[in-house]
Parts: structure tokens; sequence; C-alpha cells
């Protein structure tokens, strides 16, 4: 998984660097009515890897694997991420995927296939999880770099 840890490493200090480039009124515009304001969708990065390292390293010492999924519309409100200063986003979501880029890399390939039930899902591998956070990650990154 070294391969899928450098990319996902190599994508974080991407948008990171390019997200220190935009101030407060950048990331707290509207982006229409029920939508999230890029500090939303960057504190929904966060939760989003703070839950996907807990599976990764809890997945590695059971199979089958099964996780509670999490109510995504309600972490980000929750969390107040839109009053939170930007370049403490920033940092935190940086060093949160530093962190899960290091887990994914030290994954041993045995654990690869691990059977993983998260919330409603249908089972998946530990392998397909990941793959899928990096996936996911680029989606949302998208979103954040668009106009």
């Amino acid at each position: 998984m070294i391969e899928l840890a450098s990319a996902l490493r190599a994508e974080v200090e991407r948008a990171a660097a390019y997200f220190r480039g935009l101030g407060e009124t950048d990331v707290t515009r509207s982006r229409g009515t029920g939508k999230w304001v890029k500090k939303e969708i960057l504190g929904h990065l966060i939760d989003s890897a703070a839950n996907n390292h807990q599976r990764f390293v809890r997945a590695q010492f059971a199979n089958p694997f099964a996780w509670p999924g999490y109510d995504q519309q309600s972490w980000v409100p929750l969390h107040r991420y839109r009053e939170r200063p930007w370049v403490d986003l920033v940092d935190l979501w940086l060093a949160l995927n530093r962190h899960v880029a290091a887990v994914i890399e030290a994954v041993p390939a045995e654990k690869l296939q691990t059977s993983c039930i998260i919330g409603e899902h249908e089972p998946t591998s530990l392998e397909w999880w990941m793959r899928d956070y990096l996936r996911h990650l680029k989606h949302h990154l998208e979103q954040l770099e668009a106009a």
C-alpha cells in the first residue's frame, strides 16, 4: 500500500499549499442554499480522516470487521467548523492525513482482504475502503478548488 500512501501524501501536500493561499473570506463565502462553505467541506474531510483512521487500524484486528458509519450532516455543525480559524483546520487536516497515510503504508498484505462492514454498507475489503478514502478525498478537493 506504499503507492496508495504516497498518492495520499502527494494529494494532501499539494492541496494544503493551495489552502494556505486562501483567506477567511474565501472559505466562508456561501456556495448556495443548503451547501457547506469551504471551511465545512474541509471539516467534513477532517471527520472523514478521523473516522477512517480508526477503521484502518481496527480492521487489522478482526475479520470480519464491523464498525458504525457516522452521520456526516450532523458532525459538521457539531464541530462548528464555520467558526474556527481556517489555518487551524488546514493544519489539522494535513496532520491527520499524514497519520492516515502512515497507517495505510503499514498495513500488511495479508490484511488487505479483511472484510469490512461499515454502517449499512455491504461487506467490502479493507483495501477497497482505503482506496475509496483517497477517491472521496479527491472528490471534495475538487469542490474546494472550484471557483
